[in-house]
């Protein structure tokens, strides 16, 4: 076999923790830290024209002020359902209507809230750290199935460090993240 059979591909593995920053990310935005966001509504869900829609296919969601969201429902037949979808969602935000335009201002988070958040925010961060963990694990697979066919260990080394130094790295995006997700929760 050739010793480009037996390398590994970090790209891969990084591409894959990536993914899981991502997703870390998203699930961040959709907390809400008393500030309005119009990422906070988007995993809102309206039904309209017989099908499940994301809130932002429906209308235009803006956020005039630092504790207001605003929807502008392009279909007046919708303001109806798009008000019952953001009331069914458990953000904790009672809607105002009028007219096409919905307004969503945010309430003060009080602190039992707000730790329950940072709560909530630490189990994402968790679930982000297993997700890297295990994209680790699956480069340590194939780093053994290259250790079977034939690598040496000089070499199983030095890959074995360079894929512990990637996953090292994303944990501490992952923990810096919830950090700075937890000060923003906090910050009154």
């Amino acid at each position: 076999m050739a010793d480009e059979d037996l390398e590994i591909d970090l790209d891969d593995l990084a591409r894959r923790m990536d993914g899981a920053m991502n997703a870390l990310k998203q699930e961040f935005a959709s907390l809400r830290t008393g500030r309005a966001s119009a990422s906070m509504v988007e995993p809102v869900m309206v039904d309209a024209y017989g099908a499940t829609t994301p809130i932002n296919q429906v209308g235009t969601v803006n956020v005039p002020e630092p504790r207001m969201v605003t929807i502008n429902v392009w279909d007046k037949s919708l303001v109806g359902k798009v008000e019952k979808a953001i009331r069914e969602s458990g953000l904790g935000i009672n809607p105002q209507t009028d007219g096409t335009i919905i307004r969503l201002p945010i309430p003060e988070l009080n602190e039992e809230r707000r730790r329950e958040l940072t709560k909530v925010a630490a189990q994402y961060a968790e679930h982000a750290r297993v997700a890297i963990r295990n994209v680790r694990r699956d480069g340590m697979d194939q780093l053994k199935k290259a250790k079977a066919a034939g690598m040496g260990e000089d070499d199983v080394k030095i890959w074995s460090d360079e894929i512990q130094e990637l996953t090292d790295a994303y944990i501490g995006k992952v923990d810096a993240a919830l950090e700075h997700k937890q000060d923003e929760i906090m910050q009154v």
